[in-house]
């Protein structure tokens, strides 16, 4: 659904994207995932056309891209990182509105509609204006409005930011039925748990260029040790126990990671300080932060 190959893009001189090549399978959820500016965004807009490589070649619903985008997009679904309804139209007529960009007609535009606002969980919404819908709804209706054109592939950026709980559980599983029902997905997110728990694969970019590719369990295997045990709190920099060998140490704030296979020394030991701690298996956020490192990013 989705190749690209060796991507280029400079600004100022400077490759924000670098040689990157990846590709995205039919019916898959495909995570993009990497700090801010790491250049997760330019490679979606270079995807969809939106603007020009330098060099590379990308190829979209078997299209060639930038050549042949707008017949490309007419089978593309996005959801983009900021919701941009129209405030001014009621749920169902900004629906409405978005399929008459794609040249359906309106009869089938009003047909959907039931069922796009039952996917979305907003039925009984229709008549309601934009601005009386909360944050989740209002992200739940731009998911819906993705979806009115019928597409093969859905381009979702950072989908459940700002989220509550509840709200992102049930993006989860309605785009969960999407890649039942054959979509693709194509997914970024500074969500560790939403990628490891969505995407059957991802990549993962810093600094432009593409370091990583796989499936989140084979990432966690090859890059992170199994076990984890985080010590926070006042004490614990300080805290210096005897540590197992094979046992790695790293620092962030004001707590201790400590990454191995067998860590019930070190539990034994921190009954004796008083220290609170979390022992937990290794998760795909451990490995995003060993590969791109803890310091904050703008």
């Amino acid at each position: 659904m989705l190749k690209i190959t060796g991507l280029l893009k400079r600004y100022n001189g400077r490759a924000v994207v670098n040689d990157v090549s990846f590709h995205v399978r039919p019916g898959e959820c495909f995570g993009l995932l990497g700090p801010n500016g790491a250049g997760k965004t330019t490679t979606m807009k270079l995807a969809l056309g939106l603007i020009e490589p330098d060099a590379g070649a990308i190829r979209l619903c078997g299209e060639p891209i930038p050549k042949r985008a707008r017949e490309a997009r007419v089978r593309v679904g996005v959801v983009p990182q900021f919701d941009n309804l129209d405030p001014d139209f009621t749920v169902a007529e900004n629906l409405v509105v978005w399929g008459r960009y794609f040249g359906l007609p309106d009869a089938r535009l009003y047909a959907q509609v039931p069922y796009l606002l039952e996917f979305a969980g907003l039925a009984g919404r229709a008549d309601a204006k934009v601005g009386e819908l909360s944050g989740g709804m209002k992200r739940r209706l731009t998911l819906a409005r993705a979806l009115v054109n019928d597409p093969d592939i859905i381009f979702l950026d950072e989908p459940t930011t700002g989220l509550d709980p509840q709200a992102r559980h049930l993006i989860w599983e309605r785009l969960r039925r999407l890649t039942q029902q054959g979509k693709t997905l194509v997914l970024t997110t500074h969500f560790m748990d939403e990628a490891e728990r969505l995407a059957g694969r991802l990549a993962i970019i810093d600094n432009g260029r593409l370091i990583v590719e796989g499936s989140p369990r084979e990432l966690i295997d090859q890059h992170i040790e199994p076990d984890v045990l985080e010590v926070y709190g006042d004490g614990a920099l300080g805290w210096m126990p005897l540590l197992p060998p094979g046992t790695r140490r790293e620092e962030s704030g004001e707590t201790v990671f400590f990454y191995g296979a067998a860590l019930d020394p070190l539990v034994a030991q921190l009954a004796e300080t008083g220290l609170r701690y979390v022992r937990r298996p290794a998760n795909l956020e451990d490995v995003f932060l060993k590969l791109t490192g803890r310091e904050l990013r703008d």
